[in-house]
């Protein structure tokens, strides 16, 4: 891509330190879940875990830390860039970061410790930074105008951040129980309340983002248009969609228990599935028919694609039975690692790729074009390294997904496939650490890759966007 989209207003977006340095800190957490992975797939954490919270520690540093910081960054970036308008308070935007990040390696290193007193205290201060952001967005797409005029993104956002408000305040609930049973003295099983906030982060915050961006990027960066079967599948995604993440999570807070419970979990669970099959087909189409050169964000996407209809069709039998069981709370038993990687993992990983050099060459060289040769963005980062970590990637998750779907299949019917003298046990392990080990060179290949971006091409040094000093000059 040589030039930037004519649909977009570059005069509305925020100094670029301010979604840059949120990037360069989800890279930091992403890094730090990779090594937590790789060290729990290998068989523990060393002496200062506590047992049983080192998962929990890892899930939040890639989801809490390298996908939801992302998205801050990314809103932060482009809500105002999409919608026309500015950023409704730049302080606030610096802030939200700077309360996220300390809340959350608080959070992580008291249950890396096994020091639960400190997770509810850092929790907090997590949460009040996850509100900021959401209060700065809700108010810079307020500014865009009345509901019924907001596009599909817009909507999508503003749901987001709704469901960014109930899941945190789900989580500071669940923290403060682990070390004051609060929940004891209320009809509200924690189990089902962990459910119930699982479901707002992964179905409700970071999915409905994805796929409102991806209304946006899919179209702009394939140039091509919704047409069709697109716009009834529109629909359901931008309607049925948020509905059925509502529906789930109120199912899985009333549990199976109480009368409901069951019947709101098919039918959000139902409705769920049915919007990420419909994103699934609209991403697909807009790939097939791209009028444009293939690029690291198009060649991830077209991971993501396959990736949403696989989970989903695997997901809806087992969500039909038990919507509300733990072992389905991502899906179906043994798609964890699909959802996780092939599908959040990747379209971050895409994004990414866009949304550093696009802000980077808009601030260093857009004012040049026309009067000398500029890079296009796509010549910001390296190719090979690209190549190299979706390779890294994509073997990776392949390995881990069929590791996680052979270890849902009984021993004996495993045997019959492979022949009875294979050690199915070391096998699944074996291909579980391989695809650990596979994630963890592409996750640094990546972060060296878009680090190089910053330090090559921006008038920014790495210092100066996370710490506020600027570049020294000669």
């Amino acid at each position: 891509m040589s030039v930037v989209p004519g649909t977009v207003d570059t005069e509305q977006q925020p100094p670029m330190t301010v979604p840059l340095r949120h990037f360069l800190v989800a890279l930091g957490f992403l890094l730090a879940g990779g090594v937590v992975g790789g060290v729990l797939v290998l068989g523990g954490i060393g002496p200062i875990t506590a047992p049983g919270w080192s998962s929990l520690a890892h899930v939040h540093l890639l989801l809490a830390g390298w996908v939801c910081v992302t998205i801050m960054g990314a809103m932060t970036q482009f809500v105002p860039v999409w919608s026309g308008v500015e950023i409704h308070s730049r302080r606030l935007a610096t802030r939200q970061l700077q309360l996220v990040t300390v809340g959350l390696v608080g959070f992580v290193g008291g249950l890396l410790a096994g020091r639960l007193a400190l997770v509810p205290v850092f929790g907090a201060l997590m949460v009040v930074g996850f509100w900021v952001f959401a209060y700065n967005i809700a108010a810079t797409i307020r500014a865009v105008g009345p509901l019924a005029t907001l596009d599909v993104t817009e909507r999508n956002f503003l749901i987001a951040v709704g469901f960014f408000l109930l899941l945190t305040a789900a989580g500071l609930v669940l923290a403060v129980d682990l070390v004051v049973p609060i929940l004891r003295a209320t009809p509200i099983d924690r189990a089902d309340l962990v459910g119930a906030h699982a479901t707002l982060a992964v179905f409700g915050a970071i999915l409905t983002t994805v796929f409102g961006a991806l209304f946006q990027l899919a179209t702009m960066f394939t140039q091509t248009d919704l047409h069709g079967i697109d716009h009834p599948l529109r629909r359901i995604v931008s309607v049925g969609y948020p509905a059925g993440v509502v529906a789930l999570a109120g199912g899985r807070l009333l549990g199976p228990d109480i009368a409901g419970g069951r019947l709101l979990g098919v039918g959000g669970g139902g409705l769920v599935i049915a919007g990420v099959l419909a994103m699934s087909v609209i991403l697909a189409r807009r790939l097939f028919e791209a009028q444009v050169p293939w690029t690291p964000m198009l060649s991830r996407y077209a991971v993501l694609a396959p990736a949403m209809a696989l989970w989903a069709l695997l997901t809806l039998p087992r969500w039909l039975r038990a919507p509300l069981a733990a072992e389905t709370r991502f899906g179906a038993p043994g798609t964890a690692h699909l959802l996780g990687l092939g599908v959040i993992g990747f379209v971050v990983l895409g994004t990414v790729y866009h949304v550093v050099p696009f802000i980077v060459w808009v601030h260093r060289y857009s004012d040049r074009l026309g009067f000398e040769d500029v890079p296009m963005i796509d010549d910001l980062y390296s190719d090979r390294l690209a190549r190299i970590d979706f390779a890294c990637f994509l073997a990776g998750t392949l390995l881990l997904v069929v590791s996680d779907l052979l270890t849902t299949l009984s021993e004996s019917a495993l045997g019959g496939v492979l022949g009875s003298g294979v050690d199915v046990a070391r096998l699944i392990t074996t291909g579980a650490g391989l695809g650990g080990a596979a994630i963890l060179v592409g996750v640094v290949v990546f972060c060296l890759n878009v680090v190089s971006v910053l330090r090559t091409h921006s008038p920014h040094s790495v210092r100066a966007i996370l710490f506020g000093t600027r570049r020294s000059e000669g």
